[in-house]
């Protein structure tokens, strides 16, 4: 026989094997189309930024006695970072404790002549009648208890002054040790062991990593979108997405890029991943009101050419449809003819379908 007719044979037996396996039950997955609320929306550029960040400095002057942490270091509110030494300020009090225990016993003192002032004056008020006392003595006794009197109002007033000066010298004292304002992480460390630093100059910087705002620069004309609560969908770097509400619109807008400030309070899931300031995230802006709209899943979509076909399962056979589509929502695309709500389409296997091929419905996505 010719080589033709072989080759003739080959071929037929080829189309009917395909016949065979196009009519084999393929095991596939399904999701129906499906009507959903959809908003436009436009990806703007953010960043997350620290609700609390600043610089911690010594309140008194003094060398470095020891350095508690380094930079990367999460610390707690009241947390010790580090100690100027404080062994003057030590002297400081105890030398004010010492002036003010001397008010104390002078004010005993004074007190005590003031007493007995008080019970001379007394005794010659009893005898002031008899000639015993002359009005001269009565005079000097009263002259001398308004002078005790004196010296106990200067005495109470030493206490005062004497206490003042210890509590400042023991607030002082309580300075040496710096401490945390606020829980977060250092981020610089600007001194060591052994500087003398001056009042008010800066030992560390520390930010508030726990606590993390989204600020975006959105412009004018999205802003009719937005309103305070508004919540909104956002993307970090690593491919999460999460939530976010708007927490303020700051009034001021920047007349270059006519853009304002907008600021979101996070709700970040456990696959946020370890964040930072300054890390980029987007926010997905609403550029339109919210309307009903039809939708597939992207999976069930093949593309041929120019079309964009999918596979319908009806009677447990897949039959092939030519639809049109339109925005993406989320892992769906808007289905703008072609298919109705309810329709079941093949997301997983439709590769290898035939038109007309029975199949074995799967667990649905």
């Amino acid at each position: 026989m010719s080589k033709k007719f072989y080759r003739s044979l080959f071929i037929v037996l080829l189309l009917g094997l395909s016949n065979v396996y196009a009519q084999q039950p393929a095991l596939v997955s399904v999701d129906p189309v499906v009507k959903q609320r959809f908003t436009q929306t436009i990806p703007i550029l953010g960043r997350l930024v620290a609700k609390r960040s600043g610089t911690v400095a010594t309140r008194i002057s003094g060398a470095i006695a020891e350095v508690l942490v380094d930079i990367g270091d999460q610390v707690i509110q009241g947390q010790l970072l580090a100690r100027v030494d404080s062994a003057t300020l030590e002297l400081r009090k105890q030398h004010a404790e010492s002036q003010l225990g001397e008010s104390q016993t002078r004010l005993k003192t004074t007190k005590a002549q003031l007493a007995l002032a008080s019970q001379e004056v007394k005794r010659f008020e009893e005898l002031k009648d008899s000639a015993a006392v002359s009005q001269a003595l009565y005079d000097d006794a009263q002259q001398q208890r308004k002078i005790a009197f004196a010296r106990v109002s200067e005495a109470q007033a030493g206490i005062t002054s004497s206490k003042a000066s210890f509590d400042i010298a023991q607030l002082e004292l309580s300075y040496a040790n710096i401490t945390a304002p606020f829980d977060g992480t250092i981020t610089r460390k600007l001194t060591e062991v052994g500087n003398y630093l001056q009042q008010g100059q800066s030992v560390f910087k520390i930010i508030s990593d726990q606590q993390l705002e989204l600020e975006a620069n959105v412009p004018a004309a999205l802003l009719n979108g937005l309103s305070i609560d508004s919540e909104l969908d956002v993307e970090l770097e690593n491919g999460s997405r999460h939530r976010a509400r708007v927490r303020a619109i700051i009034p001021e807008e920047n007349p270059r890029t006519r853009t304002r400030r907008v600021r979101f309070n996070t709700v970040l899931g456990a696959d946020a991943g370890f964040l930072a300031s300054e890390q980029s995230a987007t926010v997905y802006v609403p550029a339109s009101a919210a309307r009903n709209i039809l939708t597939v899943h992207k999976d069930g979509i093949i593309r041929r050419g120019q079309d964009n076909i999918v596979y319908v399962v009806d009677d447990n056979v897949a039959q092939i449809r030519t639809i049109q589509t339109g925005l993406a929502a989320g892992e769906r695309l808007e289905v703008l003819g072609g298919l109705k709500a309810g329709d079941i389409v093949v997301v997983r296997g439709n590769e290898r379908l035939a038109p007309g091929q029975p199949v074995n419905i799967m667990e649905n996505l």
